[in-house]
């Protein structure tokens, strides 16, 4: 039991060391002239909880953590696949599909039915879309669908 623990503290090592990274890194940023939260704002927004959810792994490690099973690591890898393929779908699908295809599947993965999946890759999708171009201003690639 013992060591079951040692694989929390690694864990929480490895994650405090990236999110020092960065945090540090976040910095080097150039600031421009009028922006109030400048780049390096969500850089530091995520690397703050992480730093403090990494020690909580080494201060207070899981006293007996379950190990992986092939499910589990079948799901997992599927969705890494999901997330390593979305940014690479974004230019030639554009932001909607996109985003509708990989947050349905991540919803599938997570055990949503199809319909669910679906509804919800669509608003995600669809929303997101509408509050980045229209609300903030921000182009976001339209691809076939909308282009």
């Amino acid at each position: 039991m013992a060591q079951a623990r040692w694989s929390d503290r690694i864990a929480g090592v490895i994650f405090l060391a990236l999110a020092i990274w960065l945090y540090v890194e976040a910095g080097s940023y150039a600031v421009r002239f009028g922006d109030p939260a400048g780049p390096s704002f969500f850089p530091r927004l995520v690397a703050v909880p992480m730093g403090l959810l990494a020690l909580v792994l080494i201060l207070r490690p899981d006293a007996d953590p379950t190990w992986f099973r092939w499910p589990q690591i079948l799901s997992q890898a599927a969705m890494l696949a999901v997330l390593f393929g979305y940014p690479l779908a974004i230019e030639p699908l554009g932001f909607p599909l996109s985003t509708l295809i990989a947050s349905a599947l991540l919803a599938k993965i997570l055990g949503a039915t199809w319909l669910q999946a679906l509804a919800l890759g669509a608003g995600l999708g669809f929303g997101l879309f509408f509050l980045f171009d229209a609300v903030f201003g921000l182009p976001l690639p339209t691809g076939p669908l909308l282009g």
